[in-house]
């Protein structure tokens, strides 16, 4: 292992995925986002659903919804109700096509429920069963979206529905029905 080769430190590898991610969100049509922001004001109950560190990023974003007042569900766990009409459920999947997803989807909207899904690909299967979808460009590798990242597996993507999740979370507290600034009275206390 001799040398004198150029190496990036671990800095400079953050810098590049913050401009990617920079570059990604600024595609992110605002149109979209302000549909899923009246949609989430609308609806009686959140639910969210997805796999992986996609599921991981909403999860995320259930948390905050949770700390805002609004009633947040995350599909899978043994305390989530069943969904029904009048509710939303919101989905992630980088590639649209992750079959786990696709059957909450349709199972939520035979139950009468509104689905929001959050892809790289607006004709995928899950776009497809949603009511609306907002694009977040990345990249999968299941699936080629002409993306190009320095960043492993779908990272961009990831990163950057978090980020856009989050965006939504400063949104819904301007005229939240309880303001996460107001001291986290929501805020876990048994830990």
């Amino acid at each position: 292992m001799g040398g004198c080769l150029a190496t990036m430190n671990t800095i400079d590898y953050c810098v590049r995925a913050l401009k990617e991610i920079r570059t990604t969100i600024l595609k992110v049509d605002k149109d979209e986002t302000e549909t899923l922001i009246e949609s989430i004001r609308r609806a009686n109950r959140i639910f969210v659903s997805g796999s992986g560190r996609t599921f991981l990023m909403l999860k995320a974003f259930a948390m905050r919804m949770m700390h805002l007042g609004y009633t947040v569900y995350v599909v899978g766990e043994i305390v989530t109700p069943a969904i029904a009409k009048g509710d939303l459920l919101l989905v992630g999947s980088g590639s649209g096509e992750t079959q786990t997803v696709a059957v909450v989807a349709k199972q939520a909207k035979a139950c009468g429920a509104s689905v929001a899904a959050i892809t790289i690909f607006p004709d995928s299967t899950i776009a497809g069963i949603a009511d609306f979808t907002v694009q977040i460009p990345g990249k999968t590798t299941k699936r080629d979206s002409g993306v190009k990242s320095m960043q492993p597996g779908g990272n961009l993507f990831e990163q950057s529905l978090l980020i856009v999740l989050d965006g939504l979370i400063a949104r819904l507290n301007e005229s939240a029905r309880q303001g996460i600034d107001s001291g986290f009275p929501l805020h876990a206390n048994l830990e």
